[in-house]
């Protein structure tokens, strides 16, 4: 690694379990200070003792824009600085077809996976021009690069995704910012209970692990300000 994590600040959303629990313990062993962010309180504080004074924890909504707003300012009222923030949050439902998808649902998806990324994206964003340098990494799905039958509402928000990293970059590169897409293939996380077919076992085996994705993570914030790695695809090898 071209760059140490030491003394940098990262929030992570999404930090109570599977890919979001170990990019955050894996942020800390880097040498980063990490705020936890997620709704189950109980899991966030038992991870955060777990992990010593260089993480603390901050229950958030991210469906909600104060409580984003909340977590940023937490952040820089307890660290002084956010260099990193990593949108692990997301979602998907067993009723995913289009023939079975509500109004509902569909709202709750895009509100989950893709407007929380906004809000976070729109809420650390002043914080980062100030200090002139700032990274946001996305995980999104491979069903990005190879859609599949996951669902539309899940496929529309994790596409959406794309514009808004890509977008942002856009706008804020002249402030020293930078984002990132990882599109990570099938994974041994919880999402995978929620598929209206379960997994076979022999399948699972053969998937990502959550601690494939935090390496991926530490990878993209490791390497020099002057790089920017747009997207990056992650698959499992013996099911790509």
């Amino acid at each position: 690694m071209n760059q140490s994590l030491k003394d940098q600040v990262a929030i992570i959303v999404g930090s109570s379990s599977g890919m979001g629990k170990a990019t955050a313990v894996t942020f800390v062993e880097a040498g980063a200070k990490v705020v936890l962010a997620a709704r189950r309180q109980t899991e966030l504080e038992s991870l955060a003792s777990e992990l010593g004074e260089n993480a603390i924890s901050c229950p958030t909504d991210i469906q909600d824009a104060e409580q984003v707003e909340k977590l940023i300012e937490f952040t820089l009222v307890h660290f002084g600085r956010i260099d990193i923030l990593v949108y692990v949050t997301g979602t998907n439902i067993p009723n995913r077809s289009l023939e079975i998808l509500s109004d509902q649902t569909w709202d709750m998806m895009i509100q989950t996976n893709l407007t929380g990324a906004f809000y976070c994206t729109k809420s650390v964003l002043p914080a980062m021009r100030q200090q002139e340098k700032g990274l946001i990494i996305y995980i999104s799905s491979a069903a990005v690069p190879f859609p599949d039958t996951s669902g539309v509402s899940y496929q529309a928000s994790k596409h959406g995704l794309v514009g808004l990293a890509h977008g942002t970059f856009k706008e804020e590169k002249e402030n020293g910012i930078r984002t990132s897409m990882i599109f990570p293939g099938l994974t041994d996380t919880p999402l995978v209970l929620q598929r209206p077919v379960p997994t076979p076992p022999e399948t699972v085996a053969k998937a990502l692990q959550p601690q494939d994705v935090a390496d991926t993570c530490l990878f993209v914030a490791s390497l020099p300000e002057r790089t920017y790695i747009p997207e990056l695809v992650l698959m499992p090898a013996k099911l790509a």
